[in-house]
């Protein structure tokens, strides 16, 4: 099984959506492992439901997050996750600091996927694309791409929510097959 948690603030707007969008898209996989998608907020908002722009923005992209509450991060729990996605850096940053066992699994959305993309989705299993990618991030320049975060949409008007829905949707169909996908026979030859 991979156990993916997903990580943003209050886990009231980024981090649910994105549960809903990654679980949605991963629910049907055909091959591999069962797949489980949870979230959380390094300050998380305890037992607040997802805020209602988060809520309709999901609900145009065919996901119901309307039953979501928050939860706060706790000690062990992103150690006990096989993936940390986190929605922006000083999330995975936090991570790292507060449970470094778990920082090798511990990524930015966009990081994650620029590290897939870039060639650690050539090894064979999700567990081994993401221990690529760790290595592939620490042998990389101390540069963070400028564009490593995913807005917090808090306080903002509905149009808002709906550009960070996207930009997560587009994102998550991304991750999706770098991820979980079998490598092209290319890839695994080293071809580019």
């Amino acid at each position: 099984m991979t156990a993916v948690i997903v990580v943003c603030t209050g886990n009231v707007c980024r981090s649910p959506i994105a549960e809903g969008l990654l679980r949605r898209a991963t629910e049907h996989r055909p091959i591999g492992a069962p797949i489980t998608v949870s979230s959380a907020g390094t300050a998380g908002w305890e037992g607040s439901p997802a805020t209602p722009e988060a809520v309709e923005a999901a609900a145009e992209r065919g996901v119901d997050i309307s039953g979501h509450i928050a939860t706060r991060l706790r000690p062990g729990m992103a150690a006990g996750a096989d993936l940390v996605l986190c929605m922006a850096r000083e999330h995975r940053d936090l991570i790292a600091r507060d449970e470094p066992e778990a920082a090798g699994r511990a990524f930015s959305l966009k990081e994650l996927v620029r590290l897939l993309e870039d060639g650690a989705r050539a090894a064979a299993t999700p567990a081994a694309r993401i221990a690529a990618a760790a290595r592939a991030r620490a042998g990389a320049p101390l540069t963070p791409h400028p564009d490593e975060d995913i807005a917090d949409p808090l306080g903002l008007p509905l149009d808002g929510y709906r550009a960070i829905a996207s930009e997560l949707d587009d994102w998550i169909d991304r991750l999706v097959p770098a991820l979980f996908d079998p490598a092209p026979a290319a890839l695994v030859a080293g071809e580019t």
